[in-house]
């Protein structure tokens, strides 16, 4: 049975499909890895692994699972096999499946805060959650916390790897379904915190260039004119202008306009 779902998961890829941005960063540079996943073990030995605790570490390059010790065979009922071969799929087969929508919610926000970030607050970055896992031959609903952290970012600011503390609650939490936040430190000192209720006016993260197309856009300008003020081609502008109504949720220019005046940018 085991090689056959661990079949199924290498052919079908259904999850990690969501983590195609992550796998197409633009990484630069070496580092010892394995030289990290002996500070991981000894780390592990360190706390003492208990009933309940997992430490995992994802490698976002290729989507694996590059480091986990703990009892997570015994938690969630999948053998340690299957998270060497296909960690990250695996990783995600065993969350209930209403929980998953909000989970990929969840890791587009984290990419998208992330990258917009000056490369000294992404070194503060890190994130939670609450979710819960499916045993796979009880059915029993098991609720883990998890908090995490980059655990690697290369020269330019890739997020190459993440370092996740994972702990079995004993009892249910108040949240009914998956439930996260995330806080990074501002280069001025100020701590920014975002959790899944935070109000919707909550700010949106873009990126240096394009809050500066933002300004000129609310200066009445056309993208012809903004590449040539900018000294970009106009299909980057294009781009940019994407990707600002999709972090804005806009559906087009004029939705886009009216958001940016009503949130003061």
């Amino acid at each position: 049975m085991d090689k056959v779902l661990l079949k199924d998961l290498k052919k079908q890829e259904k999850f990690t499909r969501f983590f195609k941005e992550w796998k197409e960063q633009k990484f630069s540079g070496d580092f010892d890895e394995q030289k990290l996943k002996d500070e991981l073990l000894i780390l592990s030995k360190t706390i003492g692994i208990q009933e309940g605790l997992v430490i995992a570490c994802f490698d976002y390059r290729n989507l694996n699972l590059a480091f986990f010790t703990g009892n997570v065979e015994k938690i969630s009922g999948y053998p340690e096999s299957m998270f060497r071969d296909k960690g990250m799929e695996t990783s995600f087969t065993m969350i209930h499946p209403d929980d998953r929508p909000e989970l990929f919610r969840f890791q587009k926000i984290v990419f998208d805060t992330f990258h917009s970030l000056s490369i000294p607050e992404r070194h503060t970055f890190e994130f939670s959650y609450t979710t819960r896992w499916v045993h796979r031959t009880t059915g029993e609903s098991i609720w883990m916390t998890s908090k995490v952290r980059p655990y690697v970012i290369d020269k330019e600011g890739n997020f190459i790897m993440d370092l996740h503390i994972i702990i079995q609650l004993p009892n249910p939490p108040k949240t009914k379904n998956y439930d996260w936040n995330y806080s990074y430190i501002k280069d001025n000192g100020t701590k920014i915190f975002v959790s899944k209720n935070s109000p919707d006016d909550k700010i949106v993260n873009l990126t240096p260039k394009e809050k500066e197309i933002v300004n000129l856009i609310l200066d009445g300008k056309e993208s012809k004119e903004i590449a040539e003020i900018l000294n970009i081609s106009f299909n980057t502008v294009a781009t940019h202008r994407k990707n600002i109504l999709r972090k804005l949720g806009a559906k087009n220019v004029g939705e886009m306009v009216k958001y940016l005046v009503s949130h003061e940018f």
